[in-house]
């Protein structure tokens, strides 16, 4: 029996609820309005709640641009399941690098570059890592949690204030028609008005105590902003960590890359003493003769491996950096090559000048 009584209450009082919405909507009920202050504080709540949403958003494409990737670690973290251990652009860009390097030849210019940037690459992979994990925890964690605890206990509160409200205007109603002129004259009118003022007085006590509940709650997002604030800090001062240790590891390799052999800017030799142009280093043919009138040297690049001839000839190795010049007398086809102190005829389809 206890059990129906409180059936018939909850769908009594629901159906007052509902008849008083309506009539508040055609226009033949008053409505109890809220003041401004409580106004003003309900659409700071709903602008912060709104702008924190669409910012969690924009900083989740920014962490992780990949959207299908963003879906997977959602329901990763609703399922409480640990994230998932992936490489990231920067790492898989790096890992192609030296697995390329390695395979082209570590001893090789190129190749050498290939593993210094790929290293390098893998390292700003771990920054961005830790840029990733750090923004998460000092920014996006307390910005979900104000979504997920705070404003869903403001948004429950508003509801029931509303119920509370519509329950206060009901019983207003109720005691105007109790008091209207055509029931002055039932029987038991003053019983009427006495049950209706005094639901009407706990009502209007029930609806102070929501009122006063959810405005504290209302104004507790003014400390929200404050939070808000600090975390957004931390994400600046993340971002600018990620940014400044990145720059100092590329700066660091350039200058790996420009101690590489001959990777340096190709200058000209210095003039000498009397402003005259120098000559390339002489040539000592195989017979022991000196050439004369040598042009200036420049630096060439292999293009393919060659297997000297004779002792006239130079060996050659695929993407070494050689000093090559013509000289005086030597077929077209041909210059003279040097490679430390060895020194000897090359051919030229298989040079890149430099």
């Amino acid at each position: 029996m206890d059990a129906l009584r409180g059936l018939a209450t909850d769908a009594g009082t629901f159906l007052s609820r509902t008849r008083q919405y309506t009539e508040e909507k055609l226009g033949s009920a008053e409505k109890t309005e809220l003041d401004a202050h409580f106004e003003n504080l309900q659409q700071r709540a709903d602008r912060t709640k709104s702008w924190t949403e669409k910012i969690v958003g924009r900083t989740e494409a920014v962490l992780q641009p990949n959207p299908n990737l963003r879906v997977e670690d959602y329901f990763n973290s609703k399922l409480d399941r640990r994230p998932k251990e992936r490489e990231n652009n920067y790492e898989l860009l790096g890992i192609a690098m030296i697995e390329s390097g390695n395979d082209l030849g570590p001893g090789t210019q190129y190749g050498a570059a290939l593993v210094k940037c790929g290293t390098t690459q893998k390292k700003l992979g771990q920054l961005e890592k830790d840029l990733v994990n750090t923004s998460i925890t000092n920014y996006m964690a307390p910005l979900r949690n104000f979504l997920d605890t705070d404003m869903k206990t403001i948004n429950k509160e508003k509801k029931i204030l509303e119920s509370k409200r519509l329950d206060l205007d009901a019983c207003k109603s109720k005691v105007r028609k109790a008091k209207s002129t055509e029931n002055q004259k039932a029987p038991n009118n003053e019983d009427m008005v006495y049950n209706a003022e005094a639901d009407l007085r706990l009502a209007q006590n029930e609806f102070d105590r929501q009122y006063e509940i959810t405005k504290l709650l209302l104004e507790g997002v003014g400390s929200a902003h404050s939070n808000h604030l600090r975390c957004l800090q931390d994400f600046i001062e993340a971002q600018q960590n990620f940014f400044s240790q990145s720059q100092a590891a590329l700066a660091d390799l350039q200058k790996q890359l420009g101690n590489l052999p001959g990777s340096g800017p190709i200058r000209p030799p210095p003039p000498n003493l009397d402003g005259s142009v120098p000559s390339a280093k002489p040539y000592i043919t195989g017979n022991g003769q000196m050439p004369v009138g040598n042009s200036m040297t420049r630096n060439a690049k292999v293009l393919y491996d060659y297997d000297a001839a004779d002792s006239s000839e130079l060996s050659l190795l695929a993407d070494e950096l050689i000093t090559v010049w013509s000289a005086p007398g030597l077929d077209s086809d041909w210059m003279i090559g040097q490679r430390g102190s060895q020194t000897g005829k090359v051919p030229v389809t298989y040079l890149e000048l430099m």
